[in-house]
């Protein structure tokens, strides 16, 4: 039974998150509905990272079995054909070991979040960015961000509802930038880690955000995380400005893809 690697780029917004659900649209359930349709089934996929409702992917990874074999761009142009008019778009697409798994393959998952600071309504990203009314001293929250990164205890940065066997993980990356665009200034966090804890990302960035607004000081972040206590973190930040970019694996499933 071949095994294939899909890239999956969506808009978060129509959907309750990554997971099949019931009751209520997913990102998964759309693109099993799409394999129905195609090949014979059950399908049932898997996805490097479950993201919340509202939350997007430009480089989602998930995989799915078939009982006959296909060409990779085929199979890509099938599903997305068959995904319309869903904000869901696989990207690319190619034939993997039968022992490869999008989650447990995985090395790092790479996050992105975007801040747009300006008090006009957001028009054209209205739905992809957290706007704040007021502009961020980025620099108090770069040298906040430090005290985040390495091997720790982030049981501070974790959703209580967290299913996560341990609140230890290593953050290999958290930074924090300002670019000017036409319609304003935005920051830009590029956080990475092997693996996250549930809205630890969303934490940081909230956290971060009260740093920028000057309600707390960088140093109040490293009390927040030697606490480790949930009560102790800033503000869980909305979830539109948040996207998976980027799934690094040891070999690259879509090299020159």
């Amino acid at each position: 039974m071949p095994r294939y690697a899909l890239k999956v780029e969506y808009h978060g917004a129509p959907f309750a998150g990554w997971q099949r659900q019931k009751e209520h649209p997913s990102v998964q359930g759309a693109i099993e509905d799409a394999l129905a349709r195609i090949a014979s089934g059950p399908h049932t996929i898997a996805a490097a990272g479950r993201t919340d409702a509202g939350v997007h992917a430009l480089g989602q990874v998930a995989h799915c079995d078939l009982a006959e074999a296909w060409d990779p761009f085929r199979l890509s142009e099938a599903l997305n054909y068959h995904l319309k008019p869903a904000p869901i778009a696989i990207t690319a697409c190619a034939e993997v070991a039968a022992d490869w798994h999008a989650r447990f393959s995985a090395r790092q998952r790479q996050y992105h979040f975007r801040i747009l600071c300006r008090r006009a309504p957001a028009t054209h990203q209205a739905g992809l960015v957290w706007q704040v009314k007021q502009k961020l001293d980025v620099t108090a929250m770069q040298e906040a961000s430090l005290h985040l990164i390495g091997k720790h205890d982030f049981t501070t940065f974790r959703s209580t509802i967290c299913q996560a066997e341990s609140p230890v993980k290593t953050l290999d990356r958290l930074s924090v930038e300002a670019v000017e665009t036409p319609q304003g200034l935005e920051v830009h966090f590029d956080v990475r880690a092997r693996s996250f804890l549930h809205n630890q990302v969303r934490s940081f960035v909230g956290t971060l955000e009260r740093v920028g607004t000057g309600s707390w000081r960088p140093d109040d972040v490293s009390l927040a995380l030697e606490a480790r206590d949930r009560a102790a973190c800033g503000p869980v930040c909305p979830p539109q400005g948040l996207y998976l970019a980027h799934v690094v694996y040891e070999t690259p499933p879509f090299a020159g893809r």
